[in-house]
C-alpha cells in the first residue's frame, strides 16, 4: 500500500516562485502620463521601488505591446496609496490581434483608505495565449476627484 500525508494547504516551501516575463526584453509600453520621479518602468522591472505615478488626474492608460504574442498564465497587479482617501476602478484587458480588438479579463473597483486599507493586490490565474497587447485602464478617482493614477508593480508570467 502506498500511502501519503497531506495537509489541508500546501506547505510554502512547495509554493513555486513564477518565472515573471522580461518585460524590458519582450514589449514596449505606452502610457498617458508619467511622473519624471515615478516613471513606468519602475512599476514594470524588478527592483525598482518607487513605482509608476500619473502627472494627470483622471483616467490613465497604460499599454504593453509583445515584440511576438505571448501566452499569459498569471497577471499580478500591486497598487498603493497612502496619501488619498478614494475609490479606484481599473480595467484589464488582452488583444490577440495587435490591439484591434481587445477582451476584457477584469474590471474591479477599491476603496483606499491610507489609514487601514493602502493596498491591493491582485493576482490572476489566466489562460491567455498569443496575447500581443495588455492593456490597464484606471480610473483613480470615481468620485471625480483630482487623484493621479498609481502602480506599484505589475508582473506577468
Amino acid at each position: 500500500m502506498r500511502k501519503r500525508i497531506i495537509g489541508t494547504s500546501p506547505p510554502a516551501a512547495m509554493e513555486t516562485r513564477p518565472e515573471w516575463l522580461p518585460l524590458e526584453q519582450i514589449a514596449s509600453v505606452e502610457v498617458t502620463s508619467e511622473e519624471t520621479a515615478h516613471p513606468v518602468e519602475d512599476a514594470l522591472l524588478p527592483g525598482a521601488e518607487t513605482g509608476w505615478r500619473a502627472v494627470l488626474p483622471g483616467e490613465q492608460t497604460l499599454r504593453l505591446i509583445f515584440d511576438n504574442p505571448q501566452p499569459l498564465k498569471r497577471i499580478r497587479l500591486c497598487f498603493l496609496e497612502h496619501e488619498v482617501e478614494r475609490s479606484q476602478e481599473f480595467v484589464l484587458r488582452w488583444s490577440a490581434d495587435g490591439g484591434r480588438t481587445f477582451h476584457e479579463i477584469v474590471r474591479q473597483q477599491w476603496n483606499f483608505n491610507p489609514h487601514n486599507s493602502a493596498e491591493e493586490v491582485e493576482d490572476y490565474h489566466v489562460e491567455l495565449g498569443s496575447v500581443t497587447q495588455l492593456e490597464l485602464k484606471i480610473v483613480p478617482d470615481r468620485s471625480g476627484g483630482d487623484a493621479r493614477a498609481s502602480l506599484a508593480q505589475l508582473r506577468l508570467a
